[in-house]
């Protein structure tokens, strides 16, 4: 399969490109995708999040709830669980052995282009929850949305969560262009959760609602929160929902989960109001237990060690906002590695009101921006930083230069973070 997660600034929406051979797959194995009631997630910032939470609440309230993420941190098998459990190596390897003579008799049968990596990994995901009857599946894009392999499930409720400039390479070089191929999710009179968007983003995303009839829900105007309290492992707000108030407390950190949670609320209560025995009692219990590693998580105290995913402008931005809400008087270590597509200039340009100290590494992926190039982007705003060959190298040092009061933040890639988390958890 062709990978392009691996390949940095290849294209997959080529002249010519569609989703006509998946379609084709599915509908020779039966049109999986189908069988479940589909929640479907597409955006730049915050879509696994509001995944998760959804997936979470459904999964609390006796719905056996299959979720579809992409990237994993760790291991291949987090992008498919059920209720929270990872789909074990053995029906990993039997959900390929289901799946592999479809792709083979249609390989022979047709003219359809060869399968991607993430697209044989989505129909996988499909063919795994249909045969272990989940009541839901909750589907995070991929990318961009209309010609992601999960657009081909017909959703009870789309949300699209905020759009801002990423793989430009691929979706396009303005948020319009962007915003039009997240849309291309939406179905002709479907439920739309439309968190906050940029002006020009939510222009385009209303225009394509219109045009295909679909009901809007706008976070921030029909569904509102206000944060009650923070501290480092919960923070607790208040949701007023069109059914109800959530009085909710949320172990993930970072203002932007709060308006994450008000958008999984949004969807959550379309589904209530499509009679699905989901109470406010439900909403709480579930929110109160998800887990979403490597956003604005908190790893170790004295000294503190943060790892997050940040990995464009506008993510970066909102990372250092969060840092000094939450640790405002430490001194900042960071620990920096981004993958070469990334805008890294403006990126860069994000970090330096902490004044940080940093080390500059790269993750173990085709796609890693060489540390060489990092350290110039630096020096160019007057920090010099300091390169290690690999992430536990980079996390070494950083942790033998900080004080017990400091701040050890790792970020620029959801990649560099998924191997700080295995350096952390291999103690």
């Amino acid at each position: 399969f062709i990978n392009y997660e691996q390949i940095p600034g290849i294209s997959f929406a080529q002249p010519g490109y569609s989703l006509a051979h998946v379609e084709e797959l599915l509908e020779r194995m039966g049109d999986p995708q189908l069988a479940p009631r589909t929640i479907h997630i597409a955006g730049t910032k915050g879509k696994g999040s509001v995944a998760a939470m959804i997936a979470q609440v459904l999964s609390s309230s006796d719905n056996k709830t299959g979720l579809y993420i992409s990237p994993h941190l760790l291991n291949l098998r987090e992008r498919i669980s059920i209720d929270g459990t990872l789909i074990s190596e053995d029906e990993f390897a039997a959900a390929v052995a289901e799946v592999k003579p479809s792709i083979e008799s249609m390989k022979r049968d047709t003219g359809f282009r060869q399968l991607t990596y993430f697209e044989a990994l989505t129909v996988l995901a499909f063919a795994y929850f249909k045969k272990k009857r989940v009541d839901f599946q909750v589907l995070e894009v991929g990318l961009g949305g209309r010609l992601d392999a999960t657009n081909v499930a017909w959703p009870i409720a789309c949300v699209i969560t905020s759009v801002s400039l990423d793989h430009t390479q691929i979706l396009g070089n303005s948020l319009e262009e962007i915003a039009r191929e997240q849309a291309g999710i939406i179905k002709p009179g479907c439920w739309v959760v439309l968190s906050p968007q940029p002006e020009e983003a939510g222009s385009v995303i209303s225009d394509i609602c219109n045009e295909k009839k679909a009901k809007v829900v706008k976070v921030g105007k029909d569904i509102t929160w206000h944060k009650i309290g923070h501290d480092l492992s919960h923070q607790s707000l208040v949701i007023e929902g069109r059914r109800h108030n959530y009085h909710v407390t949320i172990p993930l950190l970072g203002d932007f989960q709060l308006e994450n949670a008000a958008a999984a609320v949004a969807a959550l209560e379309i589904l209530a109001s499509a009679g699905l025995a989901i109470s406010a009692a439900d909403i709480a219990k579930g929110l109160a237990r998800v887990k979403w590693p490597g956003r604005f998580q908190i790893l170790q105290q004295h000294p503190t060690v943060l790892v997050d995913g940040a990995h464009n402008v506008a993510s970066m931005k909102r990372l250092v906002s969060n840092i000094r809400a939450y640790f405002g008087h430490k001194r900042v270590l960071l620990v920096f590695g981004t993958s070469c597509d990334k805008d890294i200039p403006g990126i860069i340009n994000e970090l330096v009101p902490l004044s940080p100290q940093v080390v500059i590494t790269q993750a173990a992926h085709s796609r890693a921006a060489p540390p060489s190039t990092l350290a110039t982007e630096f020096s160019k705003l007057g920090i010099e930083a300091e390169i290690a060959e690999s992430i536990p190298q980079a996390l070494s040092r950083a942790l033998s230069k900080a004080d017990r009061a400091d701040l050890v933040c790792v970020t620029g890639s959801l990649f560099v973070v998924g191997e700080a988390l295995d350096y952390f958890s291999a103690g």
